[in-house]
């Protein structure tokens, strides 16, 4: 009786073995599980590498640059002009192409070259970028974050193919690139989930890179703990909000983010017209990028002597954007703290300086929706309106609306003025159209 019912037990396992492992392959198709070791090793390379370029800026050349400028305002101009030619001798001298780099090759190579990026001038163009923003450009790290992320992402693809236990296909390359550029802008901006979803955002106008969500995850939340044994956690610009918010508070939402989406419009049109013709011209890149510094540095002049202070539309402007939240400033002063922030920010990207707008635009927002609340609507609520000022502008120069508003609330703190700035960002979002600062931004299904 027992050999009887061990044979049978034998024969049903044997039956139903094939079943159990078409079921499990079935359920791990797709080999979810190497992004477990793949994607924590890559954020931890990306999150050492973001912090080596935050530490040589933030704590080391920018405080010691702005100082300088702030008590010698003559040194503004020349100070750039040098920076930026500096800039352009490294990208003229020391790469393929002196206009390609920070987030616009990443997504080029994502839409173009499989996530394929050419490592052989990685160096060189982050060195590009600290003298770019170092010396007072209108940019901030998040270009260099980026770029150094997505491009050692699909450089461990390149090295780690030859390996059949990751089982690395082609497509995971694209994966890989995306990957590091979520855990370069989680580290950057001490906020995980604004890497996850601008990363995800970034290829397309209306869409997401869904396949990358789960080593995005991990390789963000890795990256950000990585530089957190270097930098202080918590929100990166950090201010008092309330939760409480009126009806009123959302219709004058929807009017703010329909303005500044109208603003970005014309900001980002002007933009990309001026970075095509600087593109054509035949001068030597070196010598674009010094009349770019000296454009800059004149923005920079121009608002210190209307306004002396320590506020100054240049740099990465870290300090600029806690000043604007926490310090009394008039409309006025904002409105022309906008204008120039935005004139610099032409001046600097537009003439090909190594690095990214998100920042610019977030602050010029956030100034912009201060300015509102103080001359429109009459308001107290300060907080609530740069809020949606920095979430429109973001959503509709970068096409990343959930981005946006991810990131007012992790990198402000400003938790309870998420449904305004989700109303404000759509409406910017509606109203700037398919105008991005990204050329090579796509619509989903769309292809060239």
């Amino acid at each position: 009786m027992k050999t009887y019912m061990g044979q049978r037990k034998r024969f049903s396992l044997k039956k139903h073995l094939p079943l159990i492992h078409e079921d499990f392959s079935g359920v791990h198709q797709r080999n979810l599980y190497k992004w477990l070791i793949l994607a924590p090793m890559l954020g931890v390379v990306t999150g050492l590498t973001v912090t080596a370029v935050a530490v040589l800026i933030l704590k080391k050349i920018w405080p010691a640059v702005l100082g300088y400028y702030l008590h010698h305002h003559w040194a503004i101009i020349p100070g750039l002009v040098l920076g930026c030619a500096v800039t352009g001798l490294i990208m003229q001298h020391l790469t393929p192409n002196p206009n390609e780099h920070s987030t616009e090759e990443i997504i080029q190579s994502y839409h173009e070259h499989d996530g394929a990026v050419d490592m052989r001038s990685f160096p060189q163009k982050l060195l590009a970028a600290v003298t770019t923003v170092g010396f007072g450009g209108s940019a901030a790290l998040e270009g260099p974050s980026i770029y150094g992320g997505a491009a050692l992402g699909s450089w461990m693809w390149e090295k780690l193919r030859r390996f059949p236990r990751f089982h690395l296909k082609e497509r995971d390359r694209r994966i890989m690139l995306i990957c590091g550029a979520a855990a370069g802008m989680a580290a950057v901006f001490r906020a995980p989930f604004t890497g996850i979803v601008f990363a995800l955002e970034m290829p397309y106008k209306d869409d997401l890179a869904h396949e990358a969500l789960l080593p995005s995850l991990i390789a963000a939340v890795v990256s950000y703990l990585t530089l957190g044994n270097f930098f202080r956690s918590g929100p990166l610009f950090n201010f008092v909000v309330s939760a409480e918010y009126r009806t009123s508070d959302l219709l004058w939402s929807m009017l703010l983010g329909a303005m500044i989406g109208l603003v970005s419009m014309a900001f980002v049109i002007t933009f990309r017209r001026v970075r095509m013709r600087v593109v054509r011209w035949s001068w030597p890149h070196w010598i674009k990028l010094a009349i770019g510094g000296l454009l800059t540095g004149v923005c920079g002049l121009l608002f210190l002597q209307a306004y002396p202070g320590t506020l100054v539309p240049l740099g990465p402007n870290y300090e600029a954007v806690q000043a604007i939240l926490t310090t009394a400033h008039s409309s006025r002063e904002l409105l022309l703290f906008a204008v120039l922030k935005l004139g610099a920010t032409l001046a600097t990207l537009g003439a090909g300086g190594v690095s990214a707008m998100f920042v610019p635009l977030f602050l010029t927002g956030g100034g912009l929706g201060i300015a509102f609340a103080q001359s429109v609507v009459h308001s107290s609520a300060l907080g609530l309106y740069a809020a949606v000022g920095m979430a429109a502008f973001i959503s509709a120069g970068y096409k990343t609306p959930l981005a946006a508003v991810v990131f007012v609330a992790e990198a402000t703190g400003g938790h309870g003025f998420i449904i305004p700035a989700l109303i404000g960002a759509a409406v910017a979002y509606a109203v700037s159209g398919d105008a991005s600062v990204s050329g090579d931004q796509r619509v989903y299904g769309v292809r060239g």
